[in-house]
């Protein structure tokens, strides 16, 4: 493919970078095969112990002096970037569907999702404010300010390869921090196409070496990321297995974490929602990027009154689908990322169908021409109950579960009753439905939607989940905030020292 053709040429026993240089590396080869026709797109190098201890130096003494940039100046390479990525955004989509195997409308929805907050992060460089308080002292002056706090890691998953890097690191540059990526072993080159965008930029405007670093690897290098009492803030991104893992790392050198965990995502289907409406909200979110996003729809709580109109019109949308090569935009539904993920979703099938669910729309794995890779799958929808082990869990395919409610009441508690507690949302055009679910007696999720399904999630609000989803956010709103240290400062300006809450000390 004529798009891939120079990123292999660049890639090649690439793979650990501080910026504009590349490093030297012993590490491991990776292999990036694309689930879209299970071919070999390029071997990259992982880090190893030294390519890591490289750059984490660099990245230090990056900080010492990109912190020291006015953030309005830091702002404008944010700018830049934009500006670079608006160029490379159709290279850029077609990288990443092809890599990961989200349909190319998505892959170029991802890219604008980072256009999107490289925007927001440069508004967000003037508008780094603190606050002013009064002080209980006479001739005092206190207020709040924001610091760097400097070297954020950042470690994210395969389903959004680009993404959520950008989430954390245009944010992370604004306040004056450095970062260093360690994305999925599963799509190494959406990382290092990404840092070759970015190093156009730094290159042009002398930006120092090491503010945006690159580490590909597995699982050791993640560990030596939590481990390392040089990252003060680990943005992770994946499964609450691993979340768990990390959170109990960083804690242990009392770091901190960001984690991006779990969702187990449902839509109430209220007997007065615009059940049209609800079915594009619904198959959307359980079918788009093959099921394989953390705000995927695994379950949809259906009004018994409605519950058998709705099911014949999701059964009938089901059977319109078209599957195969997602940079074919007549397709709807690309592969899964890779033959293991094809097991785990024919296993969560059979576990299904063990504890008593019906299946009214079949899965399988497709065969035959088009689907070489292996990695094609039909989305299915099995009818069962919430308190199903399989139901309760994650799994990362497009599999839908649809279950019957008959009071409001109901249904919220039914959605609440799983570990994770990302996104959600109810179809509804009935004002106190609506009210009550977004109330304090309704949903406990991060995201509450009315109206629109449980995937994709503007750059301008905070991003993140409860309970074993996590409790980061990301992204918009005030989430700037984790990237920074909070400091209190009170001035004297007076010849005297008076002692908060009167205390006399005099000598």
């Amino acid at each position: 493919m004529n798009f891939l053709t120079n990123l292999q040429v660049q890639a090649k026993n690439k793979g650990v970078s501080t910026g504009t240089k590349w490093i030297a590396s012993k590490g491991a080869a990776i292999d990036s095969y694309s689930p879209v026709d299970g071919k070999l797109i390029a071997a990259v190098k992982s880090a190893d112990k030294d390519s890591y201890e490289a750059v984490v130096q660099q990245a230090q003494t990056a900080f010492t002096e990109w912190r020291q940039w006015p953030a309005p100046k830091r702002g404008d390479i944010v700018r830049q970037i934009g500006e670079e990525l608006r160029l490379q955004k159709h290279f850029l989509g077609q990288l990443v569907s092809y890599e990961m195997g989200k349909s190319l409308q998505e892959g170029l929805g991802e890219v604008q999702e980072m256009i999107d907050i490289c925007d927001f992060a440069v508004g967000l460089s003037r508008q780094l404010h603190g606050l002013t308080m009064h002080s209980e002292r006479p001739g005092h002056r206190m207020y709040e300010q924001y610091h760097p706090l400097g070297i954020v890691g950042i470690i994210s998953a395969f389903n959004f390869p680009v993404a959520v890097w950008s989430w954390n690191t245009m944010l992370s540059w604004v306040c004056g921090d450095v970062c260093i990526w360690k994305p999925s072993e599963k799509t190494p080159l959406c990382a290092i196409a990404c840092q070759n965008i970015t190093a156009k930029v730094f290159k042009k405007n002398n930006v120092p070496e090491g503010v945006n670093n690159l580490v590909v690897g597995d699982r050791e290098v993640g560990e030596w990321m939590s481990n390392d009492t040089r990252i003060a803030l680990l943005s992770a991104t994946g499964s609450t297995r691993m979340g768990k893992a990390v959170s109990a790392a960083v804690a242990d050198r009392l770091g901190r974490s960001l984690l991006e965990l779990g969702g187990n995502n449902a839509i109430i289907i209220s007997q007065d929602a615009d059940l049209d409406m609800a079915l594009i909200g619904a198959a959307f979110g359980a079918v788009g990027t093959a099921g394989q996003r953390c705000t995927s729809t695994r379950r949809l709580i259906i009004h018994e009154k409605v519950y058998n109109k709705f099911k014949d019109k999701l059964v009938h949308a089901y059977s319109q689908l078209k599957i195969g090569d997602p940079l074919n935009e007549k397709n709807h539904v690309g592969p899964l990322i890779d033959t293991m993920a094809v097991e785990m979703y024919k296993d969560a099938i059979e576990k299904c169908k063990a504890e008593g669910g019906t299946f009214i729309v079949e899965g399988g794995v497709l065969k035959g021409k088009g689907y070489e890779s292996g990695c094609y799958v039909k989305p299915c929808i099995a009818e069962a109950k919430n308190s199903y082990a399989i139901v309760q869990h994650e799994t990362f395919a497009p599999i839908l579960y649809i279950m019957k409610y008959k009071a409001l009441e109901e249904a919220i508690a039914m959605q609440n009753g799983v570990p994770q507690g990302l996104s959600s949302a109810i179809m509804t055009n009935n004002l106190r439905e609506a009210e009550l679910y977004l109330s304090t007696a309704g949903s406990d999720c991060g995201i509450a939607n009315v109206n629109i399904g449980t995937s994709g999630a503007e750059i301008g609000g905070a991003f993140g989940g409860e309970k074993e989803t996590g409790g980061g956010r990301e992204s918009g709103s005030d989430a700037w905030k984790v990237y920074m240290r909070r400091q209190t400062n009170t001035i004297n300006y007076i010849d005297k020292l008076p002692l908060a809450q009167g205390i006399k000390f005099d000598l």
